[in-house]
């Protein structure tokens, strides 16, 4: 049986699993003042708030919880409420950014006064569609929280929040979610889900490459370059290659060529024509015969030097002007 007493401003509100198992969750009306950023996530009048919230709660269950005291806009559990500030601050940041990129779109469909000429395609040509991705079995939607946390409930009416702590003469049953389910069968189809079979993780691997190949191409299709429009940086510089599929410029024009290059086809033929190839010196210390016959050299040289070295000792000697001391 529920009471009506009151402990510390909280109404406890008892909730049933089972004919054995109850738990109590402490209720009260969201008052005192708000944190920064969260005026609009709590609005005072149409917030209750829980203690004691079962640590496998999800959102759709307190909402059947507290259906019949009203509409629940959102439920808000506790350290959700840094995620739904960043959220709200992206979103608006994402609403300048679209802003911005409205004008940016407008100036360059001002400056692009000549569009491109669309290419005529055959009647039986079909157009090409992005390829599905197989999804995995999808993991159980339950989220394990810390026993005794908090949550926010919101309502759309004020009126709800008297209707949900008015005492009840007996109590409540907790919601079955059956898309969460409870105890042994939650673990149950988190494990099937983390073990999918190998061939939908093959059509899935399969389809996420096709996918990813119909990305790239048409990438390359809606490419920077165009054929015959020169490239012009913000410098005001005109981009220059060498060839490829745009020619020896982006758009086709003045080409850079060596100064080489030139004076070879002015004398009527190609670069390539007169390039000569460097025929490859013979290794000298190749073979072992080769090493000993250097050897041999060098010693012959050594012995023909010192020979007349010797002579020119004699010489100076006979001359007698060579003096050692």
């Amino acid at each position: 049986m529920s009471t009506s007493t009151t402990i510390s401003g909280f109404t406890p509100l008892r909730v049933t699993y089972s004919s054995s198992s109850t738990h109590i969750i402490y209720v009260r009306a969201h008052s005192g003042p708000s944190k920064k950023g969260k005026e609009a996530a709590f609005p005072e009048g149409r917030t209750l708030f829980l203690a004691n919230v079962p640590p496998d709660a999800t959102e759709r269950e307190l909402v059947l919880l507290f259906k019949s005291a009203g509409t629940v806009e959102m439920v808000i559990f506790n350290g959700d409420e840094e995620e739904l500030g960043s959220v709200e601050e992206e979103n608006s940041d994402e609403g300048e950014s679209c802003e911005d990129d409205g004008e940016e779109i407008e100036e360059e469909v001002e400056e692009d006064s000549h569009p491109r000429k669309k290419r005529r395609t055959g009647k039986g040509a079909a157009k090409l569609t992005a390829p599905q991705v197989v999804l995995l079995p999808p993991r159980p939607a339950r989220t394990f929280r810390k026993t005794g946390s908090t949550a926010h409930v919101i309502f759309t009416d004020a009126s709800s929040i008297p209707r949900a702590l008015a005492p009840s003469k007996k109590d409540r049953s907790w919601p079955s979610d059956p898309e969460s389910p409870l105890g042994l069968a939650h673990y149950a189809a988190l494990h099937a889900s983390l073990r999918p079979p190998l061939d939908i993780v093959r059509a899935h691997a399969d389809s996420w490459m096709e996918l990813f190949d119909y990305e790239e191409a048409k990438k390359k299709k809606q490419g920077k370059y165009r054929k015959g429009e020169a490239i012009v940086d913000d410098d005001g510089f005109t981009l220059v290659t060498r060839g490829g599929a745009y020619g020896q410029t982006v758009g086709g024009g003045v080409g850079v060529a060596s100064k080489q290059f030139q004076q070879e086809v002015r004398r009527g033929g190609g670069a390539a024509r007169h390039r000569k190839k460097k025929e490859p010196a013979e290794k000298e210390t190749f073979y072992a015969f080769q090493i000993h016959e250097k050897k041999r050299n060098d010693l012959i040289e050594l012995k023909k030097k010192w020979e007349e070295d010797k002579a020119k000792v004699e010489k100076l000697k006979s001359s007698r002007t060579f003096k050692p001391y």
